[in-house]
């Protein structure tokens, strides 16, 4: 069981509310001393935190927080396996899926590994002979994000089968899909820990449906569809048999899960072996988390300070702003991971929380943001601490491109660090202009961000870099006594929906608030 303590009530807490009243100027804190003390370098990855509002005062006293919260007895109840998801009675351990040790782990590796060279040697065909060339992952949330989101940053990987991820139940999404596809090359990956999941199902049976539409008929549905699931009755009613179900376990959480056979569609896009690299960066990732200490920790480094700007600033968001194209799904996939894990209320003894928990998780690829958002984070009334993000190698030979890339990847940083003085502005426009232009030039600066620079983006390094997110959001959930590894949340809004997909079925009223009552008759209405 995990700690249940209220950071509210430690000696630190306190010290860091008395340290959030005095003004700290981060560029004026710059220097040879603290560059060595707030980077790392990890691998082929350089940490910069030098540009937080962090002085060496209130990483002591975070540092210390941590301790009274006792963030390395959870961890290392977390790594033990042990049943720290209380509410749903279950533990947590997907670590595991990267040590490999288990050995219902290693078999349904292997069981991946030979599913995805038979595909890729042209073993398994189609019904019509010919060989697979599109995978398709039906699924939503942990069964769609992660996959999606590895999939597409590993695009320099592919091999000879070209993946595609179909998760909204509104039938846009798999009709732009299919439309494009030939059912005697494609297979679907029907990916749902119970097999139950309203929309996974839907999409799944009307997936069925367009494959025997198509030239497929009920005895070949074996060779096109196969599931991830735990459910083989389900997945038996469906129409595929136990060989072609892969399983995991009820100790995988589905926003850990991309490291289960939940990955299936990243094997095979890009190869069992790069699969198994994939995992083997997050175990590296792990092994620095369980054993480091905290000063040069580096998930626990960026809880801590993520902990800070939410709790004792009052900076409620957090932008990721990965300055590479192959990871444009990285913010939506880290706001599941984050926002999921961490958006709750009721602390681990059942009470509210009078602090602040979760914050708001957000970005896009840069230069795109700049183009967008930027002038909100450099001169809006809200300060919003920055993840930058970029790789040093490109998969590509355009050197112009990536150095103009880099160029605003560093520039962005400094810009929110050093801003712009009154003084500048005018000895860029002169004095004698409208007073208006020139306080609306000028940047206060002194706005926080961190910087993620590495090598190259290949399965190992994202393989880190994913864990390291999941371990960050880990420290900060001990933090604040809540549990991250449940999702009610995400419950009431679907059995919500159920009656009133009967009433909309039937054309019927049920008892709803009048506005939702208004909505429903106003959709009748439009649809007559």
């Amino acid at each position: 069981m995990l700690p249940k303590i209220d950071p509210t009530t430690t000696k630190s807490w306190a010290r860091l509310l008395e340290l959030s009243t005095q003004k700290f100027n981060i560029q004026d804190s710059i220097n040879s001393e603290r560059i060595k003390k707030y980077t790392f370098d990890f691998g082929d990855f350089h940490f910069d935190f030098s540009k937080n509002m962090v002085s060496d005062e209130v990483l002591k006293n975070l540092i210390h927080l941590a301790e009274e919260c006792q963030v390395n007895d959870a961890t290392k109840s977390m790594f033990n396996g042990e049943q720290i998801n209380e509410t749903e009675d279950r533990a947590v351990h997907h670590i595991a899926l990267r040590e490999r040790s288990k050995p219902e782990v290693r078999k349904e590796l292997e069981k991946t590994k030979v599913f995805t060279e038979k595909l890729h040697n042209g073993e398994w065909r189609g019904f019509s002979g010919k060989k697979i060339t599109d995978v398709v992952n039906i699924g939503i949330g942990g069964s769609d994000l992660g996959p999606k989101m590895v999939s597409y940053a590993l695009r320099p990987f592919w091999k000879d089968i070209t993946p595609h991820f179909i998760s909204n139940v509104d039938a846009a999404q798999q009709v732009e899909i299919l439309d494009d596809l030939n059912p005697e090359t494609t297979l679907f990956i029907i990916a749902s820990k119970t097999f139950t999941t309203q929309e996974t199902l839907t999409n799944a049976f009307s997936a069925r449906e367009w494959f025997l539409t198509k030239g497929g008929n009920e005895q070949t549905i074996s060779k096109h569809f196969v599931a991830v699931s735990t459910n083989e009755s389900a997945v038996n009613d469906f129409g595929i048999s136990s060989e072609n179900m892969f399983e995991f376990w009820d100790w995988v959480g589905g926003r850990y899960s991309l490291w289960s056979a939940i990955g299936l569609s990243i094997a095979c896009a890009v190869g069992f072996k790069q699969f198994e690299e994939l995992l083997d960066g997050a175990k590296e990732m792990d092994d620095h988390f369980h054993t480091t200490e905290p000063s040069k920790n580096l998930p626990t480094l960026s809880a801590l300070i993520g902990v800070w700007y939410n709790n004792f600033l009052e900076y409620d968001s957090l932008a990721i702003l990965p300055y590479d194209h192959r990871l444009r799904y990285l913010p939506s996939y880290l706001q599941q991971v984050d926002m999921e894990s961490n958006g709750k209320y009721i602390d681990r003894s059942g009470k509210k929380a009078n602090y602040q928990t979760g914050p708001i998780i957000w970005g896009e690829p840069g230069t795109n943001g700049q183009h967008a958002f930027y002038q909100l984070i450099h001169q809006g009334t809200k300060v919003i601490p920055c993840e930058f993000i970029a790789v040093s190698k490109p998969a590509h030979n355009h050197q112009d491109h990536h150095e103009k890339l880099l160029a605003n990847f560093f520039a962005q940083s400094e810009a929110l660090l050093t801003g712009k003085t009154r003084e500048q502005v005018i000895s860029e426009i002169g004095n004698q202009a409208d007073e208006l232009v020139i306080s609306s030039k000028v940047f206060e600066g002194n706005r926080p961000s961190t910087s993620i620079l590495f090598k190259e983006l290949n399965p190992f390094n994202l393989g880190k870099l994913i864990a390291f997110y999941e371990h960050k959001v880990f420290v900060q959930g001990v933090i604040w006594n809540i549990f991250s590894f449940d999702q009610w949340g995400v419950e009431l809004g679907k059995q919500l929906s159920k009656p009133i997909l009967r009433e909309i079925k039937e054309q019927t009223e049920g008892k709803h608030d009048s506005s939702t009552q208004s909505l429903m008759r106003k959709f009748y209405d439009m649809r007559k």
